[in-house]
């Protein structure tokens, strides 16, 4: 049935199909076609999983990007995730890059964008969180307003922790955005060092204010050298982080090249990034030896793909191009087979 779905998709441009895709998936959510849903995608139970100490019903989870405003949360649910995360979402609303700025690599089964953190802002998304029946683990996604400094950053993800805290099962810091300008020195040196110094003493603030932890996961690139790998795994372990998702997407076209929209600046997802990924998670299994838990996204779109990155270090999976490209069907095999 997908294969149907997707054809129509893909005669749309990819922005356009996206919008489209979410504004059913909530229009059905809030229907009593809602139940129907969950039997058509009749996806197994899949095998429990403890990371961030939170109980996952299965490692296999939506990363951000697919829901920036928690529109669909009920609807991807009912695939079957093990775990959503919607974002990133920034203090203020704003509209991100100009259009289009979205482009299918259909040969590479890549994607790649440069949509600026287009979002509705932190309470908007808030709202649709309150409003969602969903009971598995909730991510939020965080990031900084375009118009924010670098050296001002610091300020808007504090301000969005503040507001998630109490409505998330975990936060995600995102600082490895190529779409944001400067959002990446974030991930180097003393910059990294404050952010996470802020985070942290906010963090305990709030769960003695709400009387719960809430992790926190830093998502980063793929486009880093071993010694800054290497820099942020010890930086992250100093202030005791509690979870790493490697990785974003990438500027790099090393597989890319020649294809039509390569050229297209942004970062890019899918196929293209799935050995640079893996790659990412091998060598920082090496350097956190267990002591951080790995989430592993970029590039899955098979058992096989998936399973080596479990087999580098990945405790839990995050799909997104996957799903565009191969539909529904891969969450279901995923959850059967990935433990």
């Amino acid at each position: 049935m997908y294969s149907l779905v997707r054809k129509a998709l893909f005669s749309l441009d990819a922005e356009k199909a996206h919008d489209l895709t979410i504004q059913t998936l909530k229009v059905i959510s809030k229907s009593p076609l809602q139940p129907i849903l969950k039997k058509l995608f009749a996806c197994p139970t899949g095998t429990p999983k403890t990371v961030m100490g939170l109980q996952f019903n299965n490692p296999i989870g939506l990363a951000a990007g697919a829901d920036k405003n928690g529109d669909a949360i009920d609807g991807f649910a009912a695939m079957g995730f093990g775990f959503i995360e919607v974002g990133t979402v920034t203090p203020l609303a704003q509209e991100g890059n100009p259009k289009p700025r979205q482009f299918r690599l259909i040969e590479a089964q890549g994607i790649i964008n440069r949509n600026g953190f287009n979002n509705y802002g932190i309470d908007y998304l808030i709202e649709n969180v309150k409003r969602a029946k969903y009971e598995g683990i909730l991510g939020i996604n965080i990031g900084k307003n375009s118009f924010t400094s670098v050296e001002n950053s610091k300020a808007d993800y504090l301000f969005c922790l503040n507001k998630a805290y109490n409505y998330a099962d975990y936060i995600t810091i995102n600082i490895s955005s190529p779409n944001s300008p400067g959002l990446r020195q974030l991930q180097y040196g003393d910059a990294l060092d404050d952010l996470l110094q802020g985070i942290k003493l906010r963090q305990n603030i709030l769960a003695e204010q709400y009387n719960k932890y809430v992790p926190i996961a830093v998502k980063i690139a793929p486009d880093l050298t071993e010694a800054e790998l290497i820099q942020i795994a010890d930086t992250l372990q100093r202030h005791q982080m509690d979870a790493i998702i490697a990785t974003n997407t990438t500027i790099s076209r090393e597989y890319v090249s020649g294809l039509k929209y390569a050229e297209q600046q942004g970062g890019l997802s899918g196929k293209p990034l799935q050995y640079k990924s893996t790659q990412i998670i091998a060598r920082l299994q090496q350097e956190l030896k267990g002591n951080i838990p790995i989430i592993g996204s970029g590039g899955i779109d098979s058992v096989q793909t998936a399973q080596r990155k479990i087999s580098a270090g990945a405790q839990l999976l995050q799909l997104y191009s996957g799903l565009i490209y191969h539909g529904p069907n891969l969450i279901k095999q995923l959850v059967q087979h990935i433990q």
